[in-house]
């Protein structure tokens, strides 16, 4: 069972498909709508992309949604005590998380971007910084990337076409992704 997926009542619950996209000064996450328990589709809709910050940062998440709203609140936290500095912030929530006996208990990953900093934040208390320009995560996150992937490799596209484009690609191969896609862009 991976991050994105988990259970209720006896249900694999799956969702989610966030893929961050940094291209020509452009940083854009995409993020499908899909929530399913079981085999059945519970949500269409769902938004997994959230701006902080006074909007220079966005973030994304895969795992339990409830989980994911408590480490937003964490990270915004941390980024007013330093001052924006997403790099110092998101090191400064790993050390939380992977100290306090609560925070180990949430099953989620986190993709922030600002201007200049692109990272993933895991449960297990790491902090990743991807060696290219192109992060996914969730059900359809390793479908999405290879397509993020291929199209900055052969179009001109800017992220925010690429993410998007990557995430609908994404959507027709894994069933635990749809084609309601939300994307947030930061210039």
């Amino acid at each position: 069972m991976t991050m994105s997926d988990r259970t209720v009542d006896g249900q694999r619950v799956r969702s989610t498909t966030i893929l961050a996209v940094r291209r020509d000064g452009m940083l854009a996450l995409a993020g499908d709508g899909q929530v399913s328990i079981g085999d059945t589709v519970f949500k269409h809709n769902a938004v997994k992309l959230r701006r902080m910050y006074n909007d220079k940062v966005i973030a994304g998440y895969a795992g339990a949604a409830a989980d994911a709203l408590t480490l937003f609140e964490r990270l915004e936290a941390k980024l007013d005590e330093y001052s924006g500095n997403l790099q110092r912030a998101c090191l400064e929530l790993v050390k939380q998380w992977r100290t306090d006996k609560a925070l180990r208990q949430l099953q989620a990953l986190l993709v922030v971007g600002d201007a200049n900093s692109l990272l993933l934040v895991s449960g297990t208390g790491d902090l990743l910084v991807p060696d290219g320009d192109v992060i996914g995560i969730g059900s359809g996150g390793g479908y999405a990337q290879a397509a993020a992937a291929a199209l900055i490799k052969h179009t001109e596209m800017p992220a925010d076409e690429v993410a998007r484009e990557a995430v609908t690609i994404a959507s027709r191969i894994c069933v635990f992704t749809n084609d309601t896609i939300a994307v947030e862009v930061l210039q």
